[in-house]
């Protein structure tokens, strides 16, 4: 029980309000916005801070998006927001993740006094950058994957800061969708606000109580499942396969080399300590994530093997230590490029994680997913259509994996055929479950998925992938999953790789199955 002057009924009351102002707030995103990347996949989230910027609740939306989200508020709150302020980021060096998402910090003051903020991110088609879809699998430094945006004001005192929002459209491919899917972020965050003002109303100086308290609630719970695990150093590597750069001179695979992630896990007490050292200094493609999505990864893993009831907010991550080397691929130096870093870096660390902690929590802890998203782009410079594409979840202790969804730090959905084919020059040719692709065991590890297109004009194709050599693995006996696959027009294209199409083109994923669990003999 917290020490706040605040009963356990009317802390539960307010809490579950709170949650409900992000949920709405997120919904407000959704219905508001223009680009199928935010109205069908979802690939956005919302979140509410108090003044010091801790996270009070959030909408249960994308993983690698809230658990970097305190960063991007820490990153305002330098430059001293008024009431009336909007401002907008996506600098994975100063709060952000990787370009594409763009964030919107907005005080929220309904008497006049800023008593928290609303936040909210979103994946957007296009930012720029030397690639229709702003996620080259060749870049390698952050100017070629998009304009990056430092935390500035586009709304001061209630008015658009015309020359800042002119400056942002000018550097975009499709400024008419970037205009609206920032309005309607805007218009989430002022949801936000409206809806905490009616909160005010109703309880008055006992919601700021709650703020501290419901964030207590959730560090005590956390730490009393902390406490249950048994003491110790948890260590585990794995890799990743390329950066999508080094290796592609003459005579060279360009996916020989793999990228060493490495991980000691230290828990002690109600306490963990999560050091990086030992994974690879930073590269030059891509796949460099900044230390914000290494903790987001962090963070996902220790809300799976405690309890999921527990609030999310600040008090879940405040037991938690997260390190990496300056200048490592997990806390790169600018101006390294990191747009996949977000994307397949951090489902790495959530796999690596995991399987460090497979000892101390054995009934918590899956066989790996799939560990990708799967990221597919084609565009040119008049749609830019992006997909995060599901697979196989690893199988858990006590049953069998999911086939054919999101894993790990995605929560998106998938773009239906209908919305697809409606709007841009693709053709779904087939999207069906990869039959047996999970891996044998006593619980079997689910099947990942089949997408295939045919591009109906000339466009850029950019793939971001992973386990495409090196399967998910199986746990305690059980089979791995099969990798997945890349195919243009039949033929195998790398894990990451970047080319010009022309019309009629098809591009195939198989997406990888899950591992299993368990000897599939033993009974």
């Amino acid at each position: 029980m917290t020490d706040h002057d605040i009963d356990a009924v009317s802390l539960e009351i307010l809490r579950t309000q709170l949650e409900s102002v992000a949920e709405e707030m997120g919904q407000v995103l959704i219905r508001g916005a223009y680009s199928p990347n935010i109205t069908e996949r979802r690939d956005c989230s919302t979140a509410l801070f108090d003044a010091d910027g801790r996270l009070v609740a959030q909408a249960e939306h994308i993983p690698v998006h809230l658990g970097a989200m305190p960063a991007a508020v820490d990153a305002v709150l330098d430059c001293d927001p008024e009431p009336g302020d909007v401002f907008v980021l996506n600098d994975p060096f100063r709060g952000g993740t990787h370009l594409p998402d763009v964030t919107l910090v907005s005080p929220m003051a309904p008497e006049g006094e800023i008593l928290g903020y609303a936040v909210s991110r979103a994946h957007h088609a296009d930012v720029g950058g030397m690639t229709p879809g702003s996620m080259p699998a060749g870049a390698r430094d952050i100017q070629q994957e998009g304009v990056r945006i430092p935390p500035v004001r586009l709304v001061e005192r209630g008015s658009v800061v015309a020359d800042v929002e002119s400056f942002l459209l000018a550097n975009v491919r499709n400024p008419a969708e970037r205009r609206a899917d920032l309005r309607a972020q805007r218009a989430a965050n002022d949801r936000g606000e409206a809806r905490t003002g009616d909160l005010l109303d109703a309880h008055g100086e006992r919601l700021l109580t709650a703020f501290s308290a419901v964030i207590d609630y959730s560090r005590e719970r956390v730490e009393a499942e902390l406490g249950a695990l048994p003491d110790g150093e948890y260590h585990a590597t794995d890799v990743l396969e390329g950066d999508g750069v080094t290796g592609r001179g003459a005579g060279e695979d360009p996916a020989d080399r793999d990228i060493p992630v490495a991980v000691t896990v230290t828990v002690d007490g109600a306490t963990v300590d999560v050091d990086f050292t030992g994974t690879a200094d930073q590269v030059p493609g891509n796949v460099n994530a900044p230390l914000s999505v290494a903790k987001s990864a962090v963070y996902y893993v220790i809300r799976c093997i405690t309890d999921p009831d527990i609030p999310p907010n600040q008090g879940c991550y405040d037991p938690v230590t997260v390190r990496a080397p300056e200048g490592s691929l997990l806390n790169p130096r600018p101006p390294a490029a990191v747009v996949g870093g977000n994307v397949e870096t951090s489902q790495r660390v959530t796999d690596v994680v995991f399987a460090a902690l497979a000892e101390a929590a054995p009934d918590r802890v899956p066989a790996a997913g799939q560990g990708t998203m799967n990221n597919l782009v084609v565009g040119d410079a008049d749609f830019q259509y992006y997909e995060t594409i599901g697979g196989g979840t690893g199988a858990r202790p006590t049953g069998d994996g999911l086939a054919g969804v999101q894993v790990g730090m995605t929560n998106t959905l998938n773009t239906p055929v209908e919305a697809v084919e409606a709007a841009y020059p693709l053709r779904v040719t087939e999207y069906a479950l990869r039959e047996d692709s999970g891996g044998a065991g006593r619980y079997r590890g689910g099947d990942g998925l089949v997408r295939e297109l045919r591009v109906l004009t000339d466009a850029t194709v950019s793939l971001l992938t992973e386990r495409r050599r090196h399967a998910p693995r199986g746990l305690a006996g059980g089979a791995d999953g099969a990798p997945g696959r890349n195919l243009i027009d039949g033929d195998p294209v790398p894990a990451k790789t970047t080319c010009e199409v022309s019309a009629g083109t098809t591009v195939r994923i198989e997406t990888p199955g899950g591992g299993g669990h368990g000897d599939a003999d033993a009974e």
